[in-house]
């Protein structure tokens, strides 16, 4: 079917949309930061699968730039011996989100890849608008190299953590850590804060991710447009690790998306692009309210696991 348009919309997702925009009351962008925080939270318990059988969750707090950093460590192994580890941030406009609200996809991700996955809380905004978020989230995946056994760094993340993805593998491209970033998997990740996108005017309103949406996120987090950590699409890309990208057919961060892939392409990083047509914003969190979303983030796992087998760590 599509969405009134040419754009093609899944049927689940239609369904999940038409339930979603009928709903009454405040948007999360007519709400304090901890409102906001309160009503995803809300979302991702109704719409998302449950976290499902894992060994072993283990909830941690290690040193960060300004204080200490929670994350959770997942494993289905735990008597694993030193491999690859994976170092998740989570999505929310560098505002919302938290460890549990990714806590379903990074126990799949766990059992997917059959390695540990290490989930990173790092500071929000407006309390702690940027370059808070890329500092804690670099302090923390130096910990994880220095202190998990491991051969290497797989980073992954969606939406803001995409962008945190990719910034944190620039920095440790330019200033490595202990052991190497050997892939990176952002999941429509915000490259740029320019809104000068096909995508932004096709899909920025009743897709879940809206402008308004957006520019609530980008005045609390108020990112600095000359600092690669907030742009990185207009930075150079040469020397960053195989990368599995994806974006979302409805999405307005879509093309920015598409465009980063490009920039590896031309950089000459080794770069798979996968596009989930037909669905929207934040399906990796949504497998429940979204059920073909299972398909899509099995499909990308499958993929970023073959990455890592080719690297050998």
């Amino acid at each position: 079917m599509t969405d009134g348009t040419t754009h093609y919309t899944r049927p689940d997702v239609a369904a999940f949309l038409a339930f979603l925009n009928a709903q009454e009351g405040p948007k999360m962008e007519d709400l304090p930061a901890d409102g906001a925080r309160e009503m995803f939270r809300a979302m991702t318990q109704m719409a998302d699968s449950p976290r499902g059988d894992i060994a072993k969750v283990e909830d941690r707090v290690i040193p960060g730039p300004a204080g200490e950093i929670r994350v959770r460590i997942y494993d289905n192994r735990p008597d694993r011996g030193s491999g690859p580890v994976l170092v998740f941030f989570h999505g929310g406009g560098w505002v919302i989100g938290d460890l549990d609200t990714h806590d379903a996809y990074c126990a799949e991700a766990a059992r997917s890849l059959d390695m540990p996955v290490v989930a990173v809380d790092y500071r929000l905004a407006p309390e702690h608008p940027f370059p808070a978020a890329p500092e804690d989230c670099e302090a923390a995946a130096r910990w994880v190299a220095d202190n998990i056994p491991c051969t290497g760094l797989v980073l992954a993340g969606e939406s803001a953590g995409g962008n945190l993805t990719i910034v944190t593998a620039l920095a440790l491209r330019d200033n490595p850590a202990s052991k190497p970033v050997i892939a990176i998997h952002p999941i429509y990740p915000a490259v740029t804060t320019s809104n000068d996108w096909q995508s932004y005017r096709d899909f920025g309103e009743g897709h879940l991710l809206t402008e308004s949406s957006m520019t609530w996120f980008s005045g609390h987090y108020a990112p600095d447009p000359a600092d690669r950590r907030a742009a990185p699409l207009d930075f150079p890309a040469e020397g960053m690790p195989p990368t599995l990208l994806v974006t979302a057919g409805l999405d307005p961060l879509r093309d920015q998306g598409r465009a980063y892939a490009a920039k590896l392409i031309e950089a000459g990083v080794p770069t798979t692009y996968r596009e989930a047509r037909g669905t929207i914003h934040g399906f990796i969190n949504l497998s429940q309210g979204i059920p073909s979303a299972k398909d899509d983030i099995r499909g990308a796992l499958t993929v970023l696991k073959a990455i890592v087998t080719e690297a050998g760590a």
